[in-house]
């Protein structure tokens, strides 16, 4: 591990210090405060380097991540009347199972699997990721908060007061104190509730509706009409220098200059601007809360989007570790990034930090630097240690508008561009009505869509389940296609070519060139259609069926069935071992189709039908 310590710390401080303002900036927009993403860079650089199985990976929060935990984050607090504090344990419970799932995963071996995951999905997952960001930026940079818009916030006080009675009267129903006959009780309570407790409720109400991409474009009107000029110079001067250093120089990271730059103008000239929230001095030390407040009824409805954190972590990661080893020449190992990364965000969570996976930029930069091996990304994640204990006071007078501009340069950055790029160009195979259009596309803009507007973790489920229904509907075609399912005429093979011509009306014979399944169902159905009157026997052949499902064998015995009622003779050819077993778990073998109708190769069953077989036309 030392053998390149002069390269891995050189790698190592230049991946912490590009990692220090996305870090702050994650935090801010995840909803927890910048000291939750520093604690997250911190914790998940150093141990999934420690236990990662990707040398020069550098970890820390990312894009996709931070905005999967922004509805983790804000669905808690929301249900914890918008209690930070009170919410903090189930929200930091969650990032932990996100963790625990992602060693599962790698212990599992399903590491291996991620990469199955259709590129459409992930292309319009990451654009969306990019929409989100870069929208719910928009409020910050132009110095606009809801909650603190009084004009705005009093539309919410009869909504308020609705939900502060409904709290009373789920308390009283716990405590066994709610009796319909007798309300004694909850007038009490609900005339010890004072305007400050109304209020707060409401900014509460009123943060929650302007939260997310359709949030912001509710208030967006009322943004624009209460823009505070000094928080957008801000963002916009961040902005431009993030883009405009770069055309300068790439040794040093332009997004850092333009936090360092900005910031300082701003606090040096003692400007009117608003600060992040004040980052904790000291060493982070453990929310043990976590277990003492522990709710199973609490983090229930998370377990689904803990699952999504871990999956979205483990493709994120692999991802990186795939452009690792095409840069170093070298092979990561799946599982045990997997069980690395997941330690690195179960002790993160622990320490309350957001969740994080493998960040392609700061990956980059370490190789580029000289980072080799794991010790790289272990002193990334203990610089930004010491950013934190001696630099966190200064790091709390950062105006909250640079880290705004900071993160609309990221939402631009990470939207898959090459994805969209290819719209125009992808194979239009789906008619709907007279529109042709393209199956890809179609996956990648409902997730795009969906994923932006409502739900990132129902978004990805319907996208993958849009994938394989479609992908099993190309497959089953094809196959159908190549099967000679559809054909009414077959063309002989070359051993048919001597069968005896004046049997050609009693006997037809089928080819089965592919698997049968539920894809293929439909079209194998129309094999009872296709056998001409005269016909008194069928044979099958199965030389190139390899694979037989349940779906294909049920539709199978009932054409088997079909066929028997009417009398007619079916004979097998070449059956292969798993369609055999398959169909002698249901009897067709020998019920339906006895042992001497079952013959190893064509001749044997020439042989059987000249001899059993007579012209009857």
């Amino acid at each position: 591990m030392f053998k390149h310590l002069k390269g891995d710390l050189f790698g190592g401080i230049t991946a912490g210090i590009v990692a220090l303002p996305l870090a702050l900036a994650f935090g801010v927009s995840s909803g927890l405060g910048p000291s939750a993403g520093l604690y997250g860079a911190i914790f998940i650089a150093f141990f999934a380097a420690l236990f990662g199985g990707t040398n020069t990976q550098i970890s820390g929060p990312t894009a996709p991540m931070t905005a999967v935990s922004m509805l983790v984050i804000a669905g808690i607090i929301a249900a914890n009347d918008g209690d930070v504090t009170t919410a903090l344990p189930a929200i930091l419970t969650v990032f932990l199972l996100a963790g625990l799932m992602q060693i599962g995963l790698g212990i599992l071996g399903l590491g291996t699997y991620i990469k199955y995951i259709p590129y459409p999905v992930v292309s319009g997952f990451m654009t969306a990721i990019g929409i989100i960001i870069l929208v719910t930026q928009i409020l910050p940079a132009v110095g606009y908060y809801p909650k603190e818009d009084m004009d705005y916030v009093s539309q919410y006080s009869a909504v308020a007061e609705e939900k502060i009675l409904e709290n009373i009267l789920s308390d009283e129903r716990k405590e066994g104190a709610l009796v319909l006959e007798n309300f004694e009780k909850t007038i009490i309570r609900a005339e010890g509730t004072t305007e400050a407790d109304v209020l707060k409720e409401a900014k509460t109400i009123a943060a929650n509706n302007a939260s997310g991409v359709l949030g912001t474009f509710k208030v967006l009107g009322r943004a624009l009409k209460n823009i505070n000029w000094l928080e957008l110079a801000l963002a916009l001067a961040t902005i431009i220098i993030i883009y405009g250093f770069k055309r300068i120089t790439t040794a040093v990271p332009s997004t850092l200059v333009a936090l360092v730059l900005v910031s300082a103008i701003a606090y040096g000239f003692g400007l009117n601007y608003r600060p992040i929230e004040e980052i904790p001095s000291g060493l982070p030390v453990p929310n043990l809360q976590i277990f003492t407040s522990f709710s199973l009824g609490a983090i229930t409805p998370y377990f689904f989007t803990a699952l999504t954190l871990a999956l979205l972590g483990a493709i994120d990661s692999l991802l990186t570790s795939v452009i690792a080893d095409n840069m170093t020449q070298t092979k990561h190992k799946p599982n045990k990034e997997l069980v690395g990364q997941g330690i690195g965000n179960s002790i993160a969570a622990l320490f309350g930090g957001i969740p994080g996976a493998g960040a392609t930029i700061r990956t980059v930069v370490n190789i580029n630097s000289g980072g080799k091996t794991k010790l790289s990304g272990m002193v990334a994640g203990v610089l930004l240690l010491i950013v934190l204990l001696a630099l966190g006071p200064i790091a709390s007078q950062i105006p909250a508008a640079v880290l705004a501009g900071i993160l609309i340069t990221v939402g631009i950055g990470v939207m898959d561009y090459k994805g969209l790029r290819a719209i125009p160009h992808m194979p239009k195979d789906i008619k709907l009505g007279p529109l042709k259009l393209s199956s890809e596309v179609i996956i990648m803009l409902v997730v795009m869509v969906l994923s932006s507007v409502w739900n990132l973790v129902y978004a990805v489920g319907i996208g993958l389940i849009l994938a394989s229904l479609l992908f099993m509907k190309k497959i089953g075609d094809l196959t159908a296609k190549q099967s000679g399912l559809k054909l009414l005429k077959e063309i002989p093979w070359a051993d048919e070519k001597e069968f005896p011509s004046k049997l050609k009306e009693e006997v037809f014979i089928k080819h089965v060139n592919g698997p049968l399944f539920f894809g293929s169902n439909n079209e194998f159905q129309i094999l009872a259609a296709q056998i001409p009157d005269t016909a008194n026997t069928v044979i099958i052949r199965m030389d190139k069926m390899e694979y037989l499902d349940q779906s294909g064998l049920y539709t199978f015995d009932d054409v088997l069935q079909d066929l028997v009622k009417k009398g007619i003779k079916v004979l097998f050819v070449a059956v292969l071992e798993q369609p055999r077993l398959m169909m002698e778990r249901i009897d067709i073998i020998p019920d339906l189709i006895p042992e001497e109708h079952i013959f190893k190769n064509f001749h044997t069953c020439l042989q059987w039908v000249q001899e059993n077989i007579r012209d009857e036309n």
